[in-house]
């Protein structure tokens, strides 16, 4: 793997910018090696804080060129609770970027790379999704509208975004601009639309052994000093131990804030009913998930009235599993039918 250094990689600047930032950086003391091909980027807000993008190009390929194939919309993803760009910048970047496709990862506010905000959390399902929103306008412009692509609570975030299309609603740090447009959009082992209340309900009645190990895991944070622990509430169980322990200190490392004030992020739920709907969504979601059930991922599916896709073998960190190619493989098909964009 590459060795990266912060200093030397570009910034994306927004012409927007034009507030003192609210915060200064606070770097990880490890910071996540990129692979062959990427490139870390600093996105200024326009508050000021920068946000870490890990971009991967798509690869250039003499036979695709002759053909002139069609050309591909950017992908964005964004990661969920103890996570960072890095979670994409493993396996489905590569992935992706060598199937044809321009692939942004971002790290929200408060993790990863990216600066600190003030105050005690990183944020809230309208600032990330804004975050977001001003990333695509300041970079994606000159593009097709991208397809955007959330992980659990960032999946979330990404029916924020999606409503917030369809309902013509400013962006919260430009009263002028709307949410830019998206060619479609992707929920994997996403939080469902009610938020995770619903979820910790099911399991409190129906698994409570269950109940008591994700609140141990997640609340408690204990999946960071437990390998068998993490490895049940992330993974599969055919997963590696050395392998639980990389992602295990990476995630250790991810987080300096919690995303949400969980209490107002659920006081404020569910999200948005889109109006008029027409951008295209894929529910994705993974047969052996510790955290979201099966009836999340129904949920999901009936409020974008899709059906869900659920594949075998893999766990809540599809991206990041040892059957990682299974989602992405999954995922791709579902991209390369033009039906599944939105004109």
């Amino acid at each position: 793997m590459a060795t990266s250094s912060l200093v030397s990689f570009p910034c994306l600047s927004s012409p927007k910018a034009k507030f003192k930032p609210m915060a200064a950086l606070s770097k990880s003391s490890t910071t996540y090696e990129l692979k062959k091909g990427q490139n870390r980027l600093y996105h200024k807000l326009p508050s000021g804080l920068k946000m870490e993008v890990i971009e991967q190009r798509k690869e250039k390929n003499e036979k695709r060129r002759s053909e002139k194939e069609k050309e591909n919309p950017p992908l964005v993803f964004v990661h969920g609770s103890y996570h960072a760009a890095w979670c994409w910048a493993e396996h489905w970047l590569p992935f992706f970027s060598s199937s044809g496709f321009d692939s942004y990862a971002i790290s929200l506010l408060a993790q990863g790379e990216s600066d600190e905000p003030l105050g005690t959390v990183a944020g809230t399902l309208e600032t990330h999704a804004s975050d977001i929103a001003n990333f695509i306008e300041s970079n994606l412009s000159s593009s097709l509208p991208p397809v955007l692509i959330g992980h659990s609570f960032g999946g979330l975030i990404v029916q924020y975004y999606l409503a917030n299309i369809s309902n013509k609603q400013p962006l919260v740090t430009d009263a002028t601009n709307a949410y830019p447009d998206l060619s479609g959009a992707v929920l994997v082992c996403s939080v469902p639309p009610s938020g995770n209340s619903g979820l910790v309900l099911r399991y409190l009645f129906s698994k409570p052994v269950a109940a008591f190990k994700v609140t141990l895991s997640l609340a408690a944070k204990r999946f960071q000093t437990s390998i068998p622990l993490c490895r049940e509430t992330f993974f599969s169980s055919a997963m590696d131990d050395h392998l639980v322990q990389r992602y295990q200190d990476l995630m250790k490392e991810s987080s300096r804030m919690p995303l949400f004030d969980l209490k107002k992020l659920n006081a404020s739920l569910p999200v948005p009913k889109p109006k008029e709907y027409s951008k295209k969504v894929m529910v994705l979601g993974a047969k052996d998930d510790f955290i979201v059930d099966d009836e999340g991922l129904k949920e999901t599916g009936r409020f974008y009235e899709v059906e869900p896709v659920c594949i075998e073998g893999v766990a809540h960190d599809m991206m990041l599993d040892c059957s990682w190619e299974k989602g992405a493989e999954v995922l791709l098909y579902w991209l390369s039918k033009p039906t599944n964009l939105s004109a």
